[in-house]
């Protein structure tokens, strides 16, 4: 077992490979975070990854984490400071946009879950250095979509990517259909204004809907 999978993390690993979908939420106000949470359970999908990029978004995540039955994850992390902060709320994952050995040794140290962003054949084998076997692949849509994840495959047969951006309904099944997809992130199901709006029914439904899809 490499340094950076433990038997936490490949726990979750497991969880994140069963949900199939990660809704990436943008979450504006805390207070929206628990009724947040019980439609994306209410709607068969007991994943989170609440995103850095708002003032709210480390209360929001602790209020989330607190949800029994919902493994909940932190976003956009950025800096050693922020793993901290995630984990600290309750985070079993996170979630960074590019690979960054400073944040990834720090979710090593806390035991938490890393899932760095990374697109090339450099930034694999970097990751692999670190001792990953998940990566997110962000954006995925501008970085070649389920076409690079094919063909990354081929060198890399044994690597596990979390696709996230430009992905909704119209393309889901394309990134599914590869055995290399171990889940895909998204906002479709849970949209940032509809969060903001209070719109927790529709997100419930939104959410069945994005389940089913992925079943099919």
């Amino acid at each position: 077992m490499s340094p950076a999978e433990t038997a936490a993390t490949d726990c979750v690993l497991a969880a994140l490979t069963a949900c199939r979908l990660v809704p990436v939420l943008v979450v504006d106000d805390p207070a929206a975070a628990l009724p947040l949470a019980h439609a994306l359970v209410a709607g068969g999908l007991p994943v989170a990854e609440v995103t850095f990029r708002t003032a709210a978004g480390a209360a929001a995540l602790e209020r989330m984490a607190a949800v029994d039955g919902l493994l909940v994850g932190a976003g956009t992390v950025v800096t050693p400071a922020q793993v901290d902060r995630a984990v600290d709320a309750g985070a079993r994952f996170v979630v960074s946009p590019g690979l960054s050995r400073a944040v990834v040794e720090r979710c090593i140290e806390r035991d938490t879950v890393a899932l760095p962003g990374a697109v090339t054949a450099t930034e694999i084998q970097a990751a692999l250095e670190l001792g990953l076997s998940t990566l997110k692949f962000f954006p995925a849509e501008t970085s070649g979509g389920a076409a690079a994840i094919k063909a990354l495959g081929g060198p890399f047969p044994d690597l596990k990517f979390v696709p996230t951006g430009g992905i909704g309904p119209a393309n889901l099944a394309s990134y599914l259909a590869i055995q290399s997809v171990a889940a895909v992130g998204g906002s479709w199901m849970a949209p940032r204004d509809k969060i903001a709006a209070g719109a927790f029914a529709e997100i419930e439904q939104l959410t069945r809907a994005a389940v089913a899809l992925a079943a099919a």
